[in-house]
């Protein structure tokens, strides 16, 4: 008599045999009790060695319309469109998990068939976030979402994978559900957007793993003067990102998406370091050191891990009177201004009178600093932007840097 466990095939075989013997057995016998012992212990070693595969999800939606006597059309409530549906069922299409839960909660199809795991179940929702809000097709050509297809049809899987790839929905939390908006960021901007970028930005430092940990205190007034002084050099850009990561600082570049009209953003990550990201919408080196030091004054005086959120910034919008009072901003422009140009060479300069690009030159090589950053800082006072172009660096940012 078999009372164990069976654990090789001969085993099962002779169990097979003696199942076969008492299947006759009288009720309240001891040779019952035997074929019940005998039934559950075969049971469990078919569990173990000849599992029943899961039927395919489309296999599964077939045999429900079947059952339920549901045509195509059926259907289109459930999946979108005639179209959709006919190429669902021909395997021309995915499931997307929106199709998969309609038909889980219309036609009563288990979550575990439809996702094609044992036991799984659809990812809780994220309130107040609307998949559909995401501009999951401008992201899909810039590369930041690898999607094919219906990419509309799929930004759950999207958003959802990216936010991922960004730390999971705690550590995205400030991107995904800020309420706090400074004075320097555009009322026009789509908040979708916003939040698509700023994902982005997250998964590319998390994907880069700085060796060195952040330390508070770093940047101060000599840490943004020396990075200031990087400009002197035809690829200090670049040599300011290599400095900025040394010090537990990340520098990522992603260009902005449509509908939105900012030029960079600083927050920081759950593990304590900073992120400057910037858009080079202005491929210009006045433009770059401006935002770049402006971001890294906040670092240094409005941001912690304590106190953490996101600051947009549009340069844009710097110097309009209805944005005065905004003691941070300004803080940080008046910081940004003075590492870059320290006030006894800025008051070399009359902006009354006709600047010459010889003297800007001159200066700028006394400083040891690009000539566009003066440049740049006389356009903003003179508030004309059609002198000294030749001299703010046009075109010469975005060819050193990795632009997603």
């Amino acid at each position: 008599m078999i009372n164990k466990l069976i654990k090789t095939e001969n085993e099962y075989n002779v169990a097979l045999r003696r199942i076969d013997q008492l299947m006759d057995s009288e009720v309240g016998t001891s040779k019952v009790d035997e074929l019940e012992l005998l039934s559950t212990l075969v049971e469990i070693y078919e569990d173990e060695n000849f599992p029943i595969d899961m039927p395919d999800p489309i296999s599964a939606i077939k045999f429900r319309m079947e059952q339920l006597g549901l045509n195509q059309k059926r259907l289109v409530p459930f999946v979108g469109s005639r179209s959709k549906v006919s190429e669902v069922l021909r395997g021309k299409r995915p499931l997307t998990l929106a199709m998969m839960r309609s038909l889980h909660q219309g036609l009563g199809i288990p979550a575990d068939v439809l996702l094609q795991e044992p036991d799984a179940s659809f990812p809780e929702n994220i309130p107040d976030l609307d998949w559909k809000k995401f501009p999951v097709v401008e992201m899909a050509k810039k590369g930041w979402i690898q999607g094919v297809g219906d990419v509309k049809g799929s930004a759950e899987e999207l958003i959802r994978n990216l936010i991922k790839e960004a730390g999971g929905v705690e550590a995205a939390s400030e991107c995904l559900f800020r309420r706090k908006q400074s004075s320097r960021e555009n009322t026009k901007n789509d908040q979708y957007a916003l939040k698509a970028w700023c994902l982005k930005v997250m998964a590319v430092a998390n994907s880069k793993p700085l060796i060195n940990k952040f330390k508070h205190g770093t940047v101060n007034r000599s840490f943004l003067r020396e990075i200031a002084k990087f400009s002197y050099f035809e690829n200090g850009p670049k040599i300011a990102k290599e400095y900025l990561e040394k010090n537990g600082i990340h520098l990522v570049t992603i260009s902005h998406p449509s509908k939105t009209y900012f030029d960079g953003a600083t927050f920081f990550l759950p593990n304590g370091n900073p992120v400057v990201g910037l858009t080079l919408r202005y491929d210009r080196l006045d433009n770059f050191w401006f935002c770049l030091l402006h971001e890294l004054a906040h670092v240094w005086k409005h941001l912690s891990l304590e106190k953490n959120y996101i600051i947009f910034d549009d340069m844009d919008l710097r110097g309009l009177q209805s944005l005065s009072g905004d003691k941070k901003e300004e803080e940080a422009d008046k910081i940004a201004q003075e590492a870059l140009i320290p006030n006894r060479a800025w008051r070399k300069f009359d902006l009354t009178a006709q600047i010459s690009p010889k003297k800007i030159i001159s200066v700028a090589h006394d400083e040891k600093i690009h000539p566009a950053i003066i440049a740049g800082r006389i356009r903003f006072e003179k508030n004309n932007y059609r002198i000294l172009s030749n001299l703010i660096g046009n075109n010469e940012v975005r060819k050193q840097f990795d632009l997603y």
